[in-house]
C-alpha cells in the first residue's frame, strides 16, 4: 500500500511547540497529511505535563492531531542499540533520541526535529530541520 506523500514523523520538541501555540510549529504539523510520532515522543510530551489538567490537554492534543503512534518494536530496539554503540560516544546520542531515530529509520519516515545535533551523523536518517518562532 503506497503513500501519496512523504510521511513525516514529529519529534517531541516540535509537538511541544505546537501544543504551546507556536504558529510555525502549528503550520508545520497541520500542513502534513501523513503525520506520525514515536511512542517515545508521546511519553516525553506527557512527562512534561506539570499537572493532571496539563496531562489531559496533552493527551487531547495528540488525539486531535490524529498522529499515527509508532511503537517500539524488537527491530527498533536492536537498531537503537546499534545507534548508541556508534553515536553515543561521539555525538552524545541518548536513549530516547536513539529510539526515535531507529523508529524513523525502521518506518522510512522523515524526522521533523528542532535539535538535529545528535542526529546529523546517522546514515540514512531523513531529517527536516524545524525552527520555532519563539511565539506562544
Amino acid at each position: 500500500m503506497g503513500r501519496t506523500s512523504e510521511a513525516m514523523m514529529f519529534d517531541s520538541d516540535v509537538l511541544i511547540w505546537c501544543l504551546c501555540g507556536d504558529p510555525v510549529a502549528g503550520r508545520v504539523v497541520n500542513t502534513e497529511s501523513e503525520r506520525a510520532t514515536s511512542i517515545v515522543s508521546l511519553i516525553e510530551l506527557l512527562q512534561g505535563a506539570g499537572s493532571p489538567a496539563q496531562l489531559k490537554v496533552a493527551r487531547d492534543f495528540v488525539r486531535k492531531l490524529e498522529l499515527r503512534l509508532l511503537p517500539v518494536t524488537e527491530a527498533i530496539s536492536y537498531k537503537a542499540v546499534s545507534l548508541i554503540e556508534k553515536h553515543a560516544p561521539s555525538a552524545g546520542l541518548q536513549l530516547g533520541d536513539a529510539l526515535i531515530a531507529a523508529t524513523a529509520l525502521e518506518h522510512d519516515e522523515t524526522l521533523v526535529i528542532g535539535n538535529i545535533r545528535h542526529f546529523r551523523a546517522i546514515p540514512g536518517l531523513k531529517i527536516k530541520p524545524f525552527r520555532h518562532s519563539g511565539v506562544h
